[in-house]
């Protein structure tokens, strides 16, 4: 018992020197050297299939529950996101760490196969806090701007299309900005449909590149939360236990979703208001 304690002590330094190298300010603008490049394509691509990745997992959960454990490891097997190059380097990086922690005696034995699995949804996790810290950029815009709830483009497409109409309308009113002004101030502008659709994907493609570089800003602070510590944690316990209890399904990819949802409920119910 002794010598497993000192082995957990060990391994959770060791965790601690890791994550503050990799995830720290340095560390993870390090990462993201490599996001220049294919991943300003591949992370727009993985935003929109994110909740197909969100369904195989549920279904693997509900096998799993079902004792249909062939079926389950069969799903989580399935290649659904696009791996990009800042995730191939945490792989990378974490994959060394471990093998680092086996020449020291204090690593998990696990199979190759688990041990890839296991990482790839570890570094899918960190995907999924990029989003959700997205959606929190996105949602300090919309207060900012607009004091209004904005969890996704979505909301923020309607409100941003209206201020860009009126500021044109108003820049082309035939009595001078400064009446323009006024008379907007009173009368709304004409809005047509394609304009808010225009605006929306403007704004889904902006938010695809805050997404690809929102580790920069996401890294730092869960190191000083412990979030990376206890996620990369909890990641030895599941190789430990030989990767059979995990579902690859974390409550951050859950989280991720949430923002999506509401996002769409709180449309509809503008919708109905009127």
């Amino acid at each position: 018992m002794a010598d497993r304690d000192i082995m957990m002590q060990r391994r959770q330094s060791a965790v601690r020197t890791f994550v503050r190298a990799t995830f720290g300010v340095r560390g993870t603008l390090r990462l993201h050297r490599s996001a220049l490049g294919a991943d300003l394509l591949r992370a727009p691509v993985n935003v929109m299939l994110a909740p197909v990745f969100l369904v195989t997992r549920l279904v693997a959960l509900l096998a799993r529950f079902l004792r249909f454990n062939r079926v389950a490891n069969t799903i989580l097997r399935w290649k659904v996101l696009f791996r990009t190059n800042v995730a191939y380097r945490v792989s990378e990086r974490v994959k060394a760490f471990l093998s680092e922690l086996d020449e020291m005696g204090i690593g998990p034995e696990a199979s190759t196969d688990i041990t890839d699995r296991a990482v790839e949804d570890y570094a899918a996790i960190r995907n999924a806090v990029a989003e959700i810290t997205t959606t929190l950029i996105v949602l300090l815009i919309g207060y900012l701007l607009f004091r209004s709830a904005t969890p996704g483009v979505i909301s923020l497409a309607t409100p941003v299309a209206e201020m860009r109409a009126r500021s044109l309308a108003i820049e082309q009113f035939p009595l001078g900005d400064g009446l323009g002004s006024l008379y907007y101030g009173v009368f709304s502008t004409n809005l047509a449909l394609w304009q808010v659709i225009l605006t929306g994907v403007i704004l889904a493609m902006l938010a695809s590149v805050i997404t690809t570089f929102a580790g920069i800003l996401a890294d730092p602070l869960q190191v000083l939360s412990g979030m990376h510590r206890r996620r990369l944690l909890r990641l030895m316990d599941r190789l430990e236990k030989d990767g059979q209890s995990d579902s690859g399904l974390a409550g951050e990819h859950l989280a991720a979703r949430l923002a999506d949802i509401t996002d769409i409920f709180l449309n509809i119910w503008r919708s109905f208001r009127g």
